[in-house]
This record gives structure tokens, C-alpha cells and sequence, in this order.
């Protein structure tokens, strides 16, 4: 049989085996005919000997094609691997034999093939749908040729207390599934619609292509009807027998997951990565059941082949992570040498301590009134008791708790009682606006989820995964409704109930402690693990660089301080204000949450200062002067203007201003105080200091960390290797600390990408250093314009552009191919534009020179009523959809909103 020229397959790669069949379905003597894609003889041909043998596993209704990219890619001279992608017998251009294959029957199938190809070791098996089970059915049979196993989309466990998933049960339907199956091609036409982009038309062709005429879909039916729906079906006890043997399958493995997939959801993987923890999880934002028509997956699985693909199952690093279960642990308090303490440490101390019954955490309620505050022996004894609490109900070390309510006490609370089990935490805030939540959450597949009322309602109408418990206790209709088993009240009252004995847990300080998100401002938002030592690590960086210690009075109007006031010592209290929208902090919730405290610090976002200025007026007298008492304010999560500064500056006359840069995977890298700002100001105006100027300066490495760039080349990318800290050299930029982030959560490539050069996480940011050695921030790699013959950084146009009278926020984007790209400045004016569109004659000269200024040639200047910013800082300026837009406009489209 030789394949018609489908697109991307090499009709020298097919070819046709006839192998024994010792199958119990077929007689003794049988032989049946075998369909492969196989690049072995191609290899062979050319002199290349390979590294070894990809084994690809098809699911169902697809076939051999499926893997064409990873034959394509292990036929390159460069990285050689052997692809034996194959054609299950009743499917693709196999034989279709008549007989009712079943599970069992498939996995020694495919051992009767790879012995008459003699395939033996290094095999890495592939496997995708269906054939996700049946090549680790082979692979746990053939342990002494098996080196690693890569996955995408499928399944082991069916959990007793879930139904099969919905398309599932539709096809197995007696009155659908013959008609659906075989009758028709209903079945392979939805699976081929479930690809995200659509798939051309050639590629639909081919994936129907085997499958013309009713007798060629019998295999199609039967692997439907092969579903162990119950532990009642005939094939539950082969499935079962692949998942617990995965347990002990200690060679590499790569998950490449599409999680918009309504076969094989998250749930799936979840379980997947319960068997096997020490796998390489990648998850592609937007792919789903075919991912691999949805991205390109060959590059992944051979770069991971390149690291993996040869080790011996026994001398893996993944194994032997797997076994030893990571680095010693520790006493149960966490303690080892080279002084670690844990995040709550300190909290313990001072509930035990002189300042037991003083104030610790407090919230604020409209009109400037204290709803809620614990002192420390009240917060520490709370944290312990919902601790016993939760462990009761399950919560263990390693478990995912979801935590789902707003920063104030009762998120303070849990988050530490989770925290002293040895939990995941998973903070999703609000502020990444309802799609943005629900992928993190989904992503992050939590054991438990805590949250208000009104998180629960979304858990249960958008699917979110673990298991409910409420804040507080809820009507029994309505936890019902909500599918809510318990809420912190009755949890805590439990554990109350145990006296003073304290949860027991010895902790590894290596261990994952926390998922953090970023805020989604370029691209989805990434899950970013760290464990307990590096969330140690950030709180004495900031105590160390910043002076934060045991006594002081924070107010957070920002989440992330608020949970990290209670390890520093720091009193803290939230603000009234909608914490999923920064700007809806007001001057007079500020001075009410000073008065409340006495603050000495304030830590608030750029977009929260501008509000906070615009309603200044309405501050007391008395507001004032608790204002005036306040020593630090922090402001970060983008670039603060340094005449906004000045403003803030005269609002609290008493405080030194710092605009500490950094991000969710390092917080913080560089610091910098007002006065240091406008002393590189006047630098840049005199000329005096080389390096200064074009970008926002940042200011110094903070307390333990090193930054450099590695420097950008004339196609606006960062790919080398040269570390340079040189002044003037613009380039990516990277920072080595203690309180870096572990990984990015379940994105491999990503974190793969991110640590290039070991030791370093690239942040995706592109700055210099002058020759005072002060970082200077000019945007981010992804936003970098490529015009003829230059390669633009936004920053310091835009800069220029926003100290123009009447222009409220700026942002420079590129249009057009890359290399020949158009610079286009898009701004918001004050008062704002009724509609957007081309700038006014008058406005757009102002902003060509002043970005000319800046050495920057501007093609054409739109205005918009507002900035296009990310939901959670309301500051960082979506660049990427502004280029889009301004594309649309600039070619006569209608400008709509950007």
C-alpha cells in the first residue's frame, strides 16, 4: 500500500508488514497486514544512524498521519531518531480484521508488531487519544527497551464518582452509536472540528481519507464501544492495570496538553501527573483534543528528546527525583542550615510574644470604619485551628488548595493555615476579569477550592475543579446548590474542638509552597510555582531592601502585600476599595486605612495613585495628617512617571517614594526612591553620565540579586549568551536571585525557554545599564518594533510623549512585517476622545517631535478614549492588541474600539 501525496508525509516513509498474530480474538496461524509511516529505511539511505525509535500511537478516528511532523523532524540529519508511527489493525490503512479488538487485544497487538520489526531499546513511546493507554500498555510490557514515554490528550482513570464526559456518552448512546460511528462519518467530522485553527482542507482530506465507506469505520465503532464506561466493563480491568502500573514507571515523561479539549479535560492530566509527579507537563493555552494539529509539538518533544530521550530508566534524573522525592527534609519546623525560616515564622513569634494583643491584620469597611481585625495571638491561634481543621477534611501536604477571597482576614487566615500543612496555594485573583480566572483555575486544577459566595456561583457555572468549601456557613439549599461541602467557620470550630495539639507536617523547604499568576498583560496568564524556601527568600528581600520590619503598619492596596504583611511583622490593613480594580482606590480610603493603623507604609499601583490624586479633595483634615505620618510608599507593576511621583510626593509629605521594578516570577529586582529618579532626570538633561536616558530607570539590583542583559540583534530578539552589563547596550533582561520563581506551573517549554542559561530567569523585558550602573527599562521583547534599518524600544518615546500637556498614557506599537515596520504612537488624551481614530494635525505634530526627541520616527498618531490595560494593575498598556488595531485603521478599516 502506498499513501497518495498527502501533504506533509513522504510516501517513502509508508510502508506495509504482515506480522503472527498471537491475539486471543484471532486463530492460532494468523497473520495480519500492517499499515506504517516509518523513516527508518530514509535514515538508513542517507548513513544516519539514529539516537533511537519514537513509537507513535494513534487514537481514534485518526491515524499514522498524525505524527507526520515528528517523522518530518527525526528525519533531520541534525537530531536523527527513528519514527515508527502505525496504523492500529481496523484502523487507518490497516487490515481491517473483522474482529472485536479490545483493550488488552490492542496492547499485544502492538508487541506482535514491534517484534517482527525487532524493535528493541531506546524506544520512547508516543501516544495520543486511545493510543495514549495502548503505548503505555506496551511500554510497562517492554521495560527493558522502554527510555521515556511522551503523551498528549488521553486518559488512564475513568474516577467512579464522574460520568465519562459528555461526547463520550452521546456516541455511546444506543441510538447514536451505530449511525454515529460507522453508518456515517459524523464521529471523525466532530473530532476533525475540535482543531483550533480549523484544519485546511488538505488535512481534513487526508484524516478521512482511510475511513471512505461504512466497512472501513468498524474499527471506529469498536473502539467506542472499547470505553470502560464502569468498573462492569469488560475492558476496565486492562485500563486499570495501566494506570496502577504507571506508579511505578519511573523513566522520563512529556505531557504536551491542548486544555481546550472536551474528551480529555484537566482532570485527566491532573490524574496523570498524580502517577507519574515527575513528568514534564507542557499546556498550550487555546489547543485542544488534536494538539498536535493545533501547535507545533515536534520541537518541543525533541528538544526534551535531546535531555532525556537516551537515559536508561533507572539512571534518570527523573527517576531519581522520583525516588528520592527531592532535596532532605528537614525538621518539622523547616529549619536546615544556612538559616531557612519559614513564612510564618515570625508571625508565631510575636503571637507569643510581648505584642500578642496588638492589632496584626485589620480590613476597612465604607466609610472609614474597621470591619474586622485580629490581633496576633488571635490570627496565629485561628491559623491553627483552621489548620486542624483542614486536614481533617483531607488538606494535606501537596494538595492544591484554590483560594478564592478577597485580601483581608479570612484570605490571611487561609493562606497560612494552608501553607503550615505543606498545600499548594493557588492565588488566582479577580483582577484577571472572569476568562482569564477561569483558565488559571482550570489550569491550576486544585484538590479544594475556598472562596465567597460569589467564586462558588462561578465554580459551579464555569466547571471549576476541587472541592467546594465556603467561607462561611451557608443555608443547606443553597450548599446544595453550590455543591458546598463545609466552609472555613465549621472547619475552624473543629479544630478548636482538637485543644492546642498543632497539625503536624515536616516540611521540606523545597517543596511547592505557591501558584502565583501573572497579570495576563501579554498573553494568557501563567500559573508561576515557588516553593516554601524562595517565598522565604522574598520576604527577607524585601525586609533586607526595603527596611519593612517587625512593627511596622502597612497599608496593602495591593494583594500581594497584604499576604506577605503578616511574615514580615508588618500590621496590615486592606483598604475599601474593589481590589479587581486597582483605580477604584480613593484618597479618602487611604487615609482612612492610615488613620486606621497609624501606617508607615502604603504599597499601591500606578493606576491607584492617579485615582487617588484625582480624589484628593475629599481627605479630611484629619486624613492628612495621617497621610503625613506615612514613611514609605511602593509603587510597581509599571512605569510611574516621575511628575506623578511628585504629586504623591506633596499628598505624603513625610514618605520616601520607591518604585521597586519587578514581576510575579521575581518580586522585586531593581529599586529606585523619587530623588534617585530625578537625579537620573537631570543626568540625562545634562548629559553627564553615559547610559542614562531612552527608558525608564529602575535603579539598582536589590538586596541579594544580579541582573544583566544579554544584548538585542537586528531582528529585535535576545539569542545569545553573553551576560553584559555594560553601559548602553540594550537587551533582554536577566536576574539571578534566591526569590526567583521555581517554574512556570505545567508549562515546560515556557520554563525551558525562561532559564536558557542556567542560573538566570529571563524576564522578557529589555532595558540597559548606564554607567552608574542603574538599570533602564525600554519595554518588552515581544513589543520591540523592527523599522528599516533600527530596532525601537517603546519606553522612552513614550515617556517623551506622556510629559506632553493633555496626554494621559502612551504606547508605541509597529505595523507592518517584520524588519520594515511603521512606528505608530497611539495616545489618550485628558479630557479623553469621544471616539478613536487619526490624532488631530495639531496633537500629532506635538507627539512627532517630542518622540523624535527621543530618537524616534513616528509614521502616524492615533488617539483612543482609553488605554487597552491589563485587568489586575490597570497600568500595563496591551501593545500587541494596540498593533492590531492601529493596523485595521491605518488600512482604511473602521476604527471601533482597540
Amino acid at each position: 500500500m502506498v499513501i497518495a501525496d498527502w501533504s506533509g508525509v513522504d510516501p517513502e516513509w509508508s510502508r506495509e508488514i504482515t506480522v503472527a498474530s498471537t491475539s486471543a480474538v484471532d486463530a492460532p496461524g494468523t497473520v495480519r497486514r500492517w499499515h506504517l509511516l516509518d523513516n527508518g529505511a530514509q535514515l538508513s539511505r542517507h548513513g544516519l544512524a539514529p539516537a533511537g525509535t519514537l513509537l507513535c500511537v494513534h487514537g481514534n478516528p485518526t491515524w499514522s498521519y498524525l505524527w507526520r511532523t515528528l517523522l518530518a523532524a527525526g528525519s533531520d540529519p541534525a537530531h536523527p531518531w527513528r519514527v515508527v508511527a502505525v496504523d492500529q489493525l481496523d484502523m487507518g490503512y490497516s487490515e481491517r480484521t473483522g474482529r472485536f479488538r479490545r483493550l488488552a487485544d490492542r496492547i499485544n497487538d502492538l508487541g506482535d508488531l514491534t517484534a517482527a520489526l525487532g524493535l528493541d531499546g531506546p524506544v520512547v513511546t508516543v501516544g495520543h487519544d486511545w493510543g495514549g493507554v495502548i503505548s503505555l500498555g506496551w511500554a510497562l510490557a517492554h521495560p527493558q527497551h522502554v527510555t521515556g514515554v511522551v503523551l498528549t490528550n488521553t486518559a488512564v482513570h475513568q474516577p467512579s464518582d464522574s460520568a465519562i464526559p459528555p461526547a463520550l456518552r452521546l456516541a455511546l448512546h444506543p441510538a447514536v452509536h451505530r449511525w454515529g460511528t460507522r453508518t456515517s462519518d459524523a464521529f471523525l467530522r466532530v473530532t476533525h472540528s475540535l482543531a483550533n485553527p480549523p484544519l485546511p482542507a488538505d488535512i481534513r482530506k487526508a484524516y478521512m481519507a482511510p475511513y471512505r465507506g461504512a466497512r472501513r469505520r468498524s474499527g471506529v465503532g469498536n473502539f467506542v464501544a472499547d470505553i470502560p464506561a464502569d468498573a462492569s466493563h469488560p475492558s476496565f480491568r486492562a485500563l486499570n492495570r495501566v494506570a496502577e502500573g504507571l506508579r511505578g514507571l519511573k523513566v522520563p515523561a512529556l505531557m504536551l496538553w491542548g486544555p481546550r479539549d472536551p474528551i480529555f479535560s484537566d482532570r485527566y492530566l491532573k490524574d496523570l501527573i498524580r502517577r507519574l509527579p515527575h513528568a514534564d507537563v507542557h499546556r498550550f493555552e487555546g489547543a485542544g483534543h488534536l494538539v498536535a494539529e493545533d501547535r507545533n509539538i515536534a520541537t518541543p518533544v525533541f528538544q526534551w528528546l535531546a535531555e532525556h530521550g537516551g537515559a536508561s530508566g533507572s539512571d534518570s534524573p527523573a527517576a531519581e527525583a522520583a525516588t528520592t522525592g527531592g532535596q532532605g527534609l528537614k525538621d518539622p519546623a523547616g529549619r536546615e542550615p544556612g538559616g531557612f525560616r519559614p513564612l510564618w515564622e515570625l508571625l508565631g513569634e510575636l503571637a507569643a510574644g510581648p505584642a500578642k494583643g496588638d492589632t496584626a491584620v485589620a480590613e476597612m469597611a465604607p466609610g472609614g470604619r474597621v470591619s474586622r481585625s485580629l490581633s496576633w495571638q488571635q490570627l496565629d491561634r485561628n491559623i491553627t485551628d483552621l489548620a486542624a481543621g483542614l486536614q481533617e477534611a483531607g488538606v494535606g501536604s501537596g494538595s492544591r488548595v484554590s483560594l478564592m477571597v478577597p485580601p483581608g482576614v479570612d484570605l490571611t487566615v487561609a493562606l497560612y493555615a494552608c501553607l503550615r500543612l505543606g498545600a499548594v496555594v493557588v492565588v488566582a485573583d479577580a483582577g484577571l476579569g472572569t476568562r482569564g480566572l477561569s483558565r488559571a483555575v482550570k489550569g491550576a486544577t486544585a484538590d479544594f477550592l475556598i472562596g465567597i459566595d460569589k467564586a462558588l456561583a462561578a465554580a459551579s457555572v464555569l466547571g471549576w475543579p476541587g472541592r467546594r468549601i465556603s467561607v462561611r456557613d451557608l443555608p443547606a439549599a443553597r450548599r446544595r446548590i453550590l455543591g458546598v461541602e463545609t466552609s472555613l467557620t465549621a472547619l475552624a470550630g473543629r479544630g478548636a474542638g482538637r485543644g492546642s495539639r498543632r497539625p503536624t507536617h515536616t516540611m521540606d523547604p523545597a517543596a511547592p509552597a505557591a501558584v502565583l499568576f501573572t497579570s495576563g498583560s501579554t498573553g494568557p496568564a501563567k500559573g508561576v510555582l515557588y516553593t516554601h524556601r524562595q517565598l522565604a527568600a522574598m520576604r527577607d528581600t524585601v525586609a533586607a531592601t526595603f527596611g519593612i520590619r517587625s512593627g511596622a503598619r502597612l497599608v496593602a492596596g495591593f494583594a500581594p502585600f497584604a499576604l506577605l504583611g503578616p511574615a514580615l511583622g508588618a500590621v496590615s490593613v486592606t483598604p475599601a476599595m474593589d481590589v479587581t480594580a486597582p483605580r477604584t482606590l480613593t484618597a479618602r480610603a487611604l487615609a482612612d486605612a492610615a488613620a486606621a493603623i497609624d501606617a508607615t507604609v502604603v504599597f499601591a499601583s500606578p493606576a491607584a495613585l492617579r485615582n487617588v490624586l484625582a480624589t484628593r479633595d475629599a481627605v479630611s483634615e484629619a486624613g492628612h495628617k495621617a497621610l503625613e505620618h506615612v514613611e514609605l510608599l511602593l509603587s510597581a507593576g509599571a512605569p510611574v512617571p516621575e511628575p506623578l511621583l511628585a504629586e504623591v510626593q506633596r499628598l505624603l509629605p513625610g514618605a520616601s517614594l520607591h518604585t521597586p521594578y519587578g514581576m510575579t516570577e521575581a518580586l522585586p529586582v531593581t529599586d529606585i526612591s523619587l530623588e534617585q529618579i530625578q537625579a537620573a532626570d537631570a543626568e540625562t538633561a545634562a548629559g553627564t553620565v553615559a547610559g542614562v536616558g531612552n527608558g525608564v530607570c529602575v535603579g539598582r539590583p536589590v538586596h541579594g540579586a544580579r541582573v544583566a542583559v544579554v544584548p538585542l540583534a537586528a531582528d529585535g530578539t535576545a539569542p545569545g549568551s553573553h551576560l553584559v552589563t555594560a553601559a548602553g547596550v540594550t537587551g533582554e533582561i536577566l536576574v539571578s536571585a534566591a526569590h526567583v520563581k521555581e517554574a512556570y506551573d505545567r508549562l515546560w517549554l515556557t520554563q525551558r525557554e525562561s532559564i536558557s542559561l542556567p542560573g538566570w530567569h529571563r524576564t522578557g523585558d529589555v532595558g540597559h545599564f548606564d554607567a552608574a550602573g542603574r538599570l533602564w527599562v525600554e519595554g518588552r521583547l515581544a513589543h520591540v518594533v523592527t523599522a528599516p534599518g533600527a530596532v525601537v524600544t517603546p519606553v522612552g518615546a513614550e515617556q517623551a510623549i506622556v510629559r506632553l500637556d493633555g496626554v494621559r498614557l502612551a504606547a508605541i506599537a509597529g505595523i507592518g512585517p517584520a524588519g520594515t515596520q511603521a512606528v505608530v504612537a497611539v495616545v489618550e488624551t485628558v479630557p479623553p476622545a469621544r471616539k478613536a481614530g487619526p490624532a488631530a494635525p495639531q496633537l500629532a505634530g506635538r507627539v512627532r517631535r517630542a518622540a523624535l526627541e527621543a530618537g524616534v520616527d513616528i509614521s502616524a498618531v492615533l488617539t483612543v478614549p482609553a488605554q487597552p490595560t491589563d485587568i489586575r494593575h490597570n497600568a500595563k498598556i496591551d501593545r500587541t492588541r494596540l498593533s492590531r488595531w492601529a493596523s485595521r485603521v491605518l488600512a482604511g478599516g473602521r476604527p471601533g474600539k482597540p
